[in-house]
């Protein structure tokens, strides 16, 4: 599949760049999996955007968080739009993801919360569970590190 990646800071994002984020981001995590939450938070202040476009049309995200302690970082708000899943896009995001983790946080651990049923796929990239599972916004979590 043929598509363009783009990276990008908050402050660098077109206002059509930030809408089209959030409509999908609000779909996946508030729409499709039923979970009224504050989904727009502080962290997007400071993320970086890992954004994926076939034929101009986002299809995959993920956004990438430094954490003020310095010691870790984190990645989240991961997810394929509907009609494009199932064509490994999520694992090309993922590598994609850590690539640039690689590239501007050499030293650093990565920590995520994971969606539990997402366990065995984060572990494929290394990831290990550290923590138990908990509810987050009503869905099953999990800690893990890498």
């Amino acid at each position: 599949m043929d598509f363009s990646i783009q990276i990008k800071e908050t402050a660098a994002l077109t206002p059509d760049e930030l809408l089209t984020i959030l409509a999908a981001r609000i779909r996946v995590f508030v729409v499709e999996q039923a979970c009224a939450y504050q989904e727009v938070d502080d962290q997007d202040f400071e993320a970086r955007h890992i954004m994926f476009y076939r034929e101009s049309k986002l299809v995959a995200y993920a956004r990438i968080i430094p954490h003020a302690d310095g010691q870790h970082i984190s990645f989240g708000r991961v997810l394929v739009v509907k009609e494009y899943r199932g064509q490994q896009l999520g694992q090309q995001l993922i590598d994609t993801v850590l690539a640039e983790i690689a590239r501007l946080f050499p030293d650093q651990a990565i920590k995520i919360q994971a969606q539990n049923y997402l366990r065995d796929f984060y572990g494929r990239f290394g990831f290990v569970a550290v923590s138990d599972v908990y509810l987050e916004d009503g869905i099953a979590h999990v800690d893990m590190c890498r």
